[in-house]
């Protein structure tokens, strides 16, 4: 047996806790979760199937933790994993799985797949057994600081050019500040836009807030791949920022995954509990509202959709703050067939993004993406996530299908009133 598949056997083995014994014991196979993954609807191949791509780890439960498996086992009648099956799954989860967590809210058993999907992703990762496109991210990731590479000089310069376009200052390391905003990467190189409207808000509604030099990238490269180390490395970056500059709140921004890297996941992943709160950018945003500090002038006259990010609504609970924001500014606003805690993958998330080897299988998963957007006929799509206005732009680029996209907190800047501070 080599050392890598010796490794990945030794995660999966420790994966096995009693949550994962009662679901896989539970598990009729009714297939109810096929029907909620794109990637199956959208291909129609059977391994694609949720609860297949658990199969690892399944097999390691059911060898070494049941009776009758063991019992197979030890007459040789259980052949055991080899280095050809984590392959195998390797492909299927990396590129097939966009950790959604659809699958695990339609399982009439409450069984949580997505998140034994990522044990199964834990156990790859750390055997060495994951794609080299998020290999290299996270490479970047704990070398240099961001899976793009993005260093300081850089998220300075476009600080330099919002400045000069906004004529507002944008904080950095500014100690006792209320809020510690975060970045990722895709928002400072591909959609500098997002701060400068966070920097026009905050200025309007009279925040105080910074960024952090030494903890501004959001991105959490150790949850995409799977690799809880990592991603426990990437938060303590985060928690040690907010802690140098005793910042009482961390925004969590536009992106989807970074919410639940650093909302939900963070403190298990360091073994200890914040001592500051994490807000995302959009509950925020509708805190202000509430408290009559966002005032925003005219409507929206184009029809216009929202796409709920996964990791933000479905996994997160953002559900009722955008539409919160949207509805005073939208007047023509239609919701998709499936929308909500249910609607549909970009096809870009857990990692997929980042993942090279499957552009061609995330375009085709896109159609589901497509085919809603087809049944509303909108002329925008409005959404919280860079990484999913990144996928769906290229998805309705290869489709000719000509919708703008438009971040919620850009939209919002746009429309504010010129009084300022909450007067």
């Amino acid at each position: 047996m080599s050392e890598r598949l010796e490794k990945a056997l030794a995660v999966l083995r420790a994966e096995v806790d009693p949550k994962v014994k009662s679901f896989f014991s539970s598990c009729v196979h009714c297939g109810v979760c096929a029907e909620a993954c794109l990637f199956y609807t959208e291909t129609n191949d059977p391994r694609y199937t949720p609860i297949y791509k658990t199969e690892p780890l399944k097999k390691v439960w059911r060898s070494e933790y049941t009776f009758w498996g063991k019992l197979a086992t030890s007459l040789g009648l259980v052949k055991p994993l080899t280095e050809e099956d984590l392959s195998d799954w390797e492909a299927l989860v990396y590129d097939g799985c966009s950790m959604c967590g659809r699958c695990s809210m339609v399982c009439p058993l409450g069984i949580d797949i997505s998140a034994i999907i990522f044990k199964v992703k834990h156990g790859l990762a750390v055997g060495g057994y994951s794609p080299p496109g998020l290999v290299g991210a996270t490479k970047r990731a704990v070398e240099i600081g961001s899976p793009m590479g993005v260093k300081l000089p850089a998220l300075q310069a476009q600080i330099g050019h919002l400045e000069s376009e906004t004529g507002l200052k944008i904080p950095v390391d500014v100690a006792g500040a209320d809020y510690l905003a975060l970045l990722s990467s895709m928002e400072i190189m591909l959609y500098p836009e997002y701060l400068g409207s966070i920097a026009r808000i905050f200025d309007h509604a009279g925040v105080s807030w910074t960024l952090c030099s030494e903890a501004f990238e959001a991105t959490n490269a150790g949850l995409q791949i799977g690799n809880k180390e990592i991603a426990g490395q990437l938060v303590e970056r985060v928690v040690a920022g907010a802690q140098k500059l005793k910042v009482k709140n961390v925004i969590s921004p536009e992106c989807g995954h970074a919410y639940t890297a650093i909302r939900w996941e963070g403190p298990n992943f360091i073994g200890k509990a914040y001592d500051f709160n994490v807000v995302h950018i959009l509950e925020l945003l509708d805190e202000l509202r509430r408290e009559g500090r966002l005032k925003t002038t005219g409507k929206e006259s184009e029809r216009l959709t929202f796409h709920d990010p996964c990791s933000i609504v479905r996994r997160g609970g953002v559900s009722a703050q955008p539409r919160n924001l949207l509805n005073p500014i939208a007047e023509n606003f239609v919701e998709m067939t499936e929308h909500g805690v249910m609607n549909w993958c970009c096809g870009g998330g857990g990692g997929i993004s980042s993942n090279e080897r499957a552009d061609s299988l995330k375009l085709t998963a896109f159609n589901r993406k497509k085919s809603q957007l087809e049944e509303i006929n909108v002329d925008t799509i409005i959404t919280a996530c860079s990484n999913c206005r990144l996928v769906m732009e290229e998805g309705l680029e290869e489709n000719e299908m000509e919708i703008e996209i438009l971040g919620l907190t850009e939209m919002l800047a746009d429309r504010l009133c010129e009084s300022k501070k909450g007067s």
